[in-house]
C-alpha cells in the first residue's frame, strides 16, 4: 500500500473518531443546556486547538488536508457552542 494512501486512511479514521467522540457531548449540552460537569478551560483549549489544526490543514498547500480541515471545523463549531452555553450558565444566567 502506498504511503499517501495510508496517510489518507489514517486521516479519515481520525476524523470519524474525533467527530463521533466529540459530537455526543455537544449534542447533549445543546439539548439539556446542562454544563455543570464541563470544565471551561477544556472546551476553550479544545476550541483553540481545533482552530489551529484547521489553519494547519488549509496552509498545507497545494495538498490541503481536507480531513483535518473538516474535522476541526466541526469540533470548532461544537466547542464554540458549548463554550457559549457554559459562559451563559456560569456567568450571565446567575445575574438575571
Amino acid at each position: 500500500m502506498e504511503q499517501s494512501t495510508i496517510f489518507q486512511i489514517c486521516g479519515l479514521v481520525a476524523s470519524v473518531c474525533m467527530i463521533l467522540g466529540y459530537l455526543p457531548q455537544a449534542i447533549e449540552t445543546i439539548r439539556t443546556r446542562n454544563t455543570d460537569g464541563i470544565a471551561l478551560p477544556t472546551f476553550l483549549m479544545t476550541g483553540v486547538g481545533s482552530i489551529a489544526f484547521m489553519i494547519q490543514g488549509l496552509l498545507n498547500e497545494p495538498n490541503i488536508i481536507w480531513s483535518l480541515v473538516l474535522t476541526n471545523f466541526v469540533t470548532t463549531i461544537c466547542s464554540c457552542i458549548v463554550f457559549g452555553i457554559k459562559i451563559y450558565n456560569d456567568y450571565i444566567k446567575d445575574k438575571t
